[in-house]
C-alpha cells in the first residue's frame, strides 16, 4: 500500500456563496512537492443525497430542473442537502418528497460517490427509494421541477439524451439496476 503524501499547507485562495477553493502543497514519499488546488465545502457537516426513486422492479422517477452549469435544463435524480438534525435517510425522503412528490416506505444507502476526486472534496450519498406513494413537500426550487417515469429499458436511449449528461446519476442508475437483478436472481433461487 503506498504512503499518502504529506500535507505541508492548506490555504484559502477563495469563497463564494456555496464554495471555497483551497491550494494545498504536498510532499510525495519520494521528496516532489506539488502545490494542487481542490474545490472544498465549507465543512458544515451536511451530507449531499441523490435519491433512486422506484416505482416497481423496473420504472424510475427522474426530475427535469434548469442546471445553471450547463445553463440548460437537466434530468437527473432528486437529490439535496441532508438538513441540520436529519439523518440521511430522512433527508433523502424529504427531498424526494420536495422535487418529484413522492415519499418512500423503504429507503436503502447503495453508495457513496464523488464527483471529481482529484479537484474535488464533495461526495454524494445514494439511497435507493422503493415502496413508493404520493406525498408532495414544499422545496426551495425557484420553480416547478418536470416529473418523469423512465424505465431500465429505456436506459440505452437516456443516456444519448443532451438532456441528461450527470454521471453520477446514470452510476446510480445503472447500480440500482444491477442491485435489483440480483435481488430478484435470489428471490428466484430462494423460490425453487
Amino acid at each position: 500500500m503506498k504512503k499518502l503524501p504529506e500535507i505541508l499547507e492548506t490555504t484559502e485562495v477563495a469563497r463564494s456563496a456555496l464554495f471555497r477553493v483551497e491550494q494545498q502543497k504536498i510532499r510525495f514519499s519520494n521528496g516532489v512537492e506539488r502545490t494542487y488546488e481542490r474545490l472544498a465545502g465549507f465543512g458544515g457537516g451536511h451530507q449531499a443525497v441523490m435519491v433512486v426513486p422506484m416505482l416497481d422492479d423496473h420504472r424510475f422517477v427522474m426530475i427535469e430542473e434548469y442546471a445553471s452549469g450547463t445553463e440548460d435544463y437537466q434530468l437527473s435524480l432528486p437529490k439535496g442537502l441532508v438538513e441540520a438534525g436529519e439523518e440521511l435517510l430522512e433527508g433523502a425522503n424529504r427531498e424526494l418528497k420536495e422535487e418529484a412528490g413522492y415519499g418512500g416506505r423503504k429507503l436503502q444507502h447503495i453508495a457513496e460517490f464523488t464527483l471529481s476526486p482529484n479537484y474535488m472534496t464533495h461526495k454524494m450519498q445514494v439511497v435507493l427509494a422503493e415502496d413508493l406513494y404520493e406525498e408532495r413537500l414544499e422545496g426551495d426550487e425557484p420553480e416547478p421541477l418536470g416529473v418523469h417515469i423512465f424505465s431500465f429499458d429505456d436506459l440505452p436511449t437516456l443516456i444519448g439524451r443532451p438532456d441528461f449528461s450527470e454521471a453520477r446519476a446514470m452510476a446510480a442508475l445503472y447500480m440500482v439496476r444491477d442491485i435489483l437483478a440480483a435481488r430478484k436472481k435470489r428471490q428466484h433461487r430462494q423460490d425453487c
